[in-house]
């Protein structure tokens, strides 16, 4: 095998998929089946091959249908695809390479490399020369102390800012296109490529024909710092991992980019959470669910009938083949598709009216993770007799239910100290930003945390990087702390303006609380950057001090009475929020409620208005704060027939042409006026679109004709948690990279990256996205309700 040069599995310079490393034969048989000793269990009663020369001695309906199956391509042709990548856009072409101002001082560059050194420090490694005027300096310093001498870029400052581009010494070859540029140009200030880089060292003496590469270029030095901190770390790379299968301990395919997705799913329904797996999971065989019991005309969209699907086969390791002998080694054995979970159809029916999720690229887990609980609510709230409470008095506990919270605030009047206490709508996940201020660097004069050379053997001089720490709870109180609102408007001071105080708990402790953890944030350049930060979160936490009291005895209390009517009743209505431009916004790292606050505030669509919004906004102490109910898009009622826009049904008929004014109207109103997800839906429902329509229209009337439901009392408890599962992520942010799951099985941490699932050694708890906590006093008592 070639050395990776890229962080990728089954692209071009990244590592090899097990695909590339195996060839796949393939051999069908029809078979004649008869009932075994349960219905689980179907005995095999004759066999016989079916190839080229077989299929002609089959009558041709038989034959036919056996071909139809074999080259049914199905939403393995639409959705497979092999490879994840890291966010590696291609280098850009240097606006200053071909002007370059060149000095003509006679320097030339030694062809030895014995001969090269930092022209400041004297340094002879990570050297760079500056194209202009022959200047050869050290790499850029890291904020560590690592790296090189500063000499290049600190030449480029002296010189005025005059000479942008240098190469570095050692990556020159005949092929000049690996040579390793880069342009200080404020304007650029990355890696670029530079066309005329031949001809610039043949000015300076140095004839590229027969040059040899002698050092790591930038790109190689990257993938390497990412595979020796935060790559093997969360892989677990190098350790002596010990696979296991069995139930709840089965791997899923990587139907490409789709780790995101294959984390959550085995966090929520490999048996993590009992709840969710004894509503989806098996009972008394892989097909006992009832869920499973639909037509299998409909199966495909059934959200229901999917999770349990997935469920099934993942609790009860009835798919599992043979156990590797090493996680490290693969197994051709691994790559038998009888023995392979690919979950297309739970991606497609969860993801296919979603503007990100249907497509095929790597997106936001934790967004991901709100969509599907979302999704489930709704599919579990309208399936009638299919899912209802134990005692059959009607609709379920939602799955959401498990994870749901409400937040108390409290808000103190500077002007008069009068109080007032208002609850969030409930929540699904804990978001919590990172206190960089409150980190600290490892304290280097201890033995143990001195710098760890690298293990690798030639690898001597090579050091990992020092990575700040910060506590978990340090990034609780964070999220509690005092927050001043200087603009705060009080009803009970007639409406006028006065500073307050704002202080955040919890109302209530879920049975599981996820936390997300914002390890990135919005750049100078607009683009998420990854925090690189360890968060330091033991395996038991108490949240008992982040317990709201609500009104205390003594204290002066604002009059509800004073918030009058008047003003809600005249409200301006709020916009739906497009959900192609909410993700968007959180894929540039922000929280779902402050982008949600921001394209409200914008109309709804608009992102680069949201964008100017957040960037104005996004210190305010409510930015992260749930919205108000009614104050979402999901909370609004859909509008009416007569609130849906006459101008844009007709701009869509007219221009989309194979559509009539009914049914645009209809899609317009399904989708909140939105014009571009209206003309979406109308495609992808064309081959029954009156039927799709028709039930849009059903599902409308019986929306109006149900009853209010009741407000549902959230569960409490002591608020001592265990952890119990972790996703973590590597890569520069949410959107590229990949996704790996820790969870804890019977006690023992066990590692699941996409279909390698194993004993881990090593969780990697300080590096994870996503936590998952269980309440202590719930452990070995599931809700009874589930």
């Amino acid at each position: 095998e070639k050395n990776a040069v890229k962080l990728g599995v089954g692209v071009e310079g990244g590592f090899q998929s097990d695909q590339e490393k195996y060839d796949t034969i393939s051999t069908y048989s029809i078979v004649l089946m008869g009932e075994g000793a349960s219905n689980d269990t179907p005995q095999v009663i004759h066999e016989m091959p079916f190839d080229a020369e077989s299929k002609k001695s089959f009558p041709m309906l038989v034959s036919q249908s056996a071909d139809a199956i074999i080259h049914h391509a199905g939403l393995a042709v639409k959705q497979d695809l092999t490879a994840w990548e890291l966010d590696d856009e291609p280098k850009p072409v240097s606006k200053y390479a071909e002007s370059l101002p060149f000095v003509g001082n006679g320097v030339k560059v030694s062809p030895n490399p014995s001969d090269w050194k930092c022209e400041k420090s004297g340094d002879k490694e990570n050297l760079w020369l500056n194209l202009s005027d022959g200047f050869i300096g050290g790499g850029r310093k890291n904020w560590d102390g690592s790296g090189g001498s500063n000499g290049a870029l600190d030449h480029f400052t002296e010189a005025g800012e005059k000479y942008p581009l240098v190469v570095k010494l050692g990556t020159i070859t005949e092929d000049i296109s690996t040579a390793d540029c880069y342009s200080y140009a404020k304007d650029e200030d990355g890696p670029v490529e530079i066309p005329n880089l031949k001809e610039l060292l043949e000015m300076r003496g140095i004839m590229v024909a027969g040059m040899q590469k002698t050092v790591k270029s930038t790109a190689e030095l990257e993938v390497e710092l990412n595979a020796t901190y935060a790559f093997d770390a969360i892989t677990e790379k190098g350790a002596h991992l010990i696979p296991v299968a069995g139930s709840g301990l089965h791997g899923l395919q990587n139907l490409g980019n789709s780790c995101y997705m294959n984390s959550c799913v085995q966090m929520l329904f490999s048996g993590t959470v009992p709840e969710i797996s004894s509503r989806y999971g098996t009972k008394d065989g892989v097909t006992s669910n009832s869920l499973l019991k639909i037509s299998p005309t409909k199966a495909p969209d059934d959200l229901l009938c999917q999770a349990s699907k997935i469920s099934c086969a993942l609790t009860s390791g009835a798919f599992c083949g043979p156990v590797p002998k090493s996680a490290e080694v693969s197994d051709p054995s691994t790559s038998d598709p009888k023995y392979r979970l690919a979950p297309r159809m739970f991606k497609h029916v969860v993801g296919h009216d979603h503007v990100d999720f249907r497509t095929g690229q790597q997106q936001d887990a934790a967004q991901y993770f709100s969509y599907l609980l979302e999704k489930l609510d709704r599919a579990e709230l309208g399936a009638g007799g299919r899912l209802q409470r134990k005692d059959g008095s009607g609709p379920p506990l939602v799955s959401s239910y498990l994870f749901s919270y409400k937040t108390e605030s409290r808000l103190v009047c500077e002007a008069d100290n009068m109080i007032k206490y208002t609850e969030s709508p409930p929540e699904s996940m804990l978001s919590l930003r990172i206190p960089m201020s409150k980190s600290q660097l490892p304290d280097t004069s201890m033995p143990d945390l001195k710098r760890q050379k690298s293990a690798d053997p030639g690898d001597d001089d090579k050091e990992k990087k020092e990575v700040p720490t910060v506590t978990f709870d340090a990034c609780l109180h964070e999220w509690s702390a005092l927050n001043t609102i200087d603009d705060y408007r009080w009803p009970h001071l007639q409406k006028s303006i006065s500073p307050a105080t704002s202080q955040t708990r919890f109302v209530n402790f879920p049975r599981y609380l996820l936390v997300h953890m914002q390890r990135y944030e919005l750049g100078e350049d607009w683009q998420p950057h990854k925090i690189e930060v360890d968060i330091d979160v033991p395996e038991e936490i108490s949240l008992e001090k982040f317990k709201g009291t609500g009104p205390q005895e003594g204290e002066k209390l604002v009059p509800d009475e004073e918030e009058g009517t008047e003003e809600a009743n005249t409200a301006p209505s709020v916009p739906s929020v497009d959900e192609g431009a909410l993700g968007q916004l959180m894929d540039m790292g922000f929280n779902m409620n402050g982008c949600k606050r921001a394209l409200i505030a914008v109309g709804g669509s608009n992102v680069e208005a949201a964008m100017n919004w957040v960037f104005e906004h996004n210190a305010d102490p409510d930015f992260n704060d749930p919205i108000p109910e009614g104050g979402t898009a999901s909370s609004a009622a859909a509008p009416s027939d007569s609130d849906v826009d006459e101008s844009v049904v007709m701009s869509l008929v007219e221009n989309l042409g194979c559509f009539t004014a009914d049914q645009v109207r209809a899609a317009v109103k399904h989708c909140s006026g939105a014009a571009d997800r209206a003309a979406d839906w109308l495609f992808s429902h064309m081959d029954d679109l009156d039927g799709a329509i028709a039930a849009l229209e059903n599902n409308a009337a019986a929306a109006e004709n149900s009853e209010p439901k009741p407000t549902m009392m959230l569960e409490d408890g002591d608020g001592k948690y265990n952890l119990v599962g972790l996703i973590s992520h590597i890569g520069k942010n949410t959107g590229s990279g990949h996704y790996v799951a820790h969870l804890k099985k019977n006690g023992k941490w066990v590692i699941f990256n996409d279909e390698k699932v194993a004993l881990s050694e090593h969780p990697p708890i300080r590096h994870a996205y996503m936590y998952l906590f269980q309440r202590s006093d719930t452990v070995g008592s599931p809700h009874i309700e589930f």
